[in-house]
């Protein structure tokens, strides 16, 4: 049973044409999407929520869009209290607050994807990591390999830090909290470098490239619509980097989608 089969009869026939049937759960919190028609049924429609989800134990709706140096969206509470939760994911465990750092569940697929490529006794390194989704799976599922990961928001770095623990990986992962451009010196060189950073991280392209093996590898992603993103005007520039694939990863927004770009470096 779906969404709106529960909603049958507490919604008219055109409300019903109105609610969104997909949603994002993260740990025990389901975050839904509910247009400004249907606001004085967001109580009914989140209780339906918890009908169909039995893991679910709490409801929030999306307010606006993701914002800010740390890419933070607004929820307001429908159901339960707190944003804290804890998210199982390819057999580890991440706790974060969903107010305060960047997660998306829709990128579960692209972590295994990347996860598959890592080979013997890889070093990498993560930058813009949030609480640690890429570098946490990357080392749990290939106990050879080492990861660095960066991250600005002080509050990601924090669940980082616990993240960490909670999977036993603090002989084999570090985190370091603050601007890659003033952290990268602490830094030495990788196998393969990657930047889930679409809005932005082609900025930061050249830094990566100076902490990359020759023949290493750099997952670069990016927003492209229509029309070519800002950030092929950067790519002639790195005549040592050879592109070894380009797919699209995620819808973004109507007619943008979030990319990933393989680069090997010459």
């Amino acid at each position: 049973m779906n969404l709106k089969d529960v909603l049958k009869g507490n919604l008219n026939e055109n409300q019903l044409k109105l609610v969104k049937s997909g949603f994002d759960i993260v740990g025990d919190i389901a975050i839904l999407e509910i247009p400004p028609e249907l606001a004085k049924k967001e109580k009914v429609i989140a209780e339906a929520v918890l009908k169909i989800q039995k893991n679910v134990k709490r409801v929030c709706k999306k307010v606006g869009n993701r914002s800010g140096t740390y890419r933070l969206k607004k929820y307001k509470k429908i159901i339960g209290n707190g944003f804290e939760t804890i998210h199982k994911e390819s057999g580890c465990q991440f706790k974060l607050d969903i107010s305060k750092t960047y997660f998306s569940v829709r990128e579960s697929t692209e972590r295994l994807r990347i996860s598959d490529k890592i080979k013997k006794k890889e070093k990498v390194l993560v930058l813009f990591s949030g609480v640690g989704p890429f570098g946490i799976i990357l080392a749990k599922n290939h106990t050879d390999c080492k990861v660095d990961m960066v991250e600005i928001n002080p509050s990601a770095c924090k669940y980082a830090e616990e993240n960490i623990r909670i999977n036993r990986l603090g002989y084999r992962v570090r985190n370091f909290c603050g601007d890659i451009r003033k952290v990268h010196k602490s830094l030495g060189k990788y196998d393969r470098i990657l930047m889930p950073l679409p809005e932005t991280a082609y900025k930061f392209l050249s830094l990566a490239t100076d902490h990359c093996k020759k023949g290493g590898i750099i997952h670069l992603y990016a927003v492209e619509g229509e029309q070519k993103s800002e950030m092929n005007k950067y790519l002639p520039k790195f005549k040592n980097l050879s592109l070894i694939e380009k797919r699209r990863v995620l819808p973004y927004a109507p007619g943008v989608w979030k990319v990933s770009f393989d680069f090997k470096r010459r």
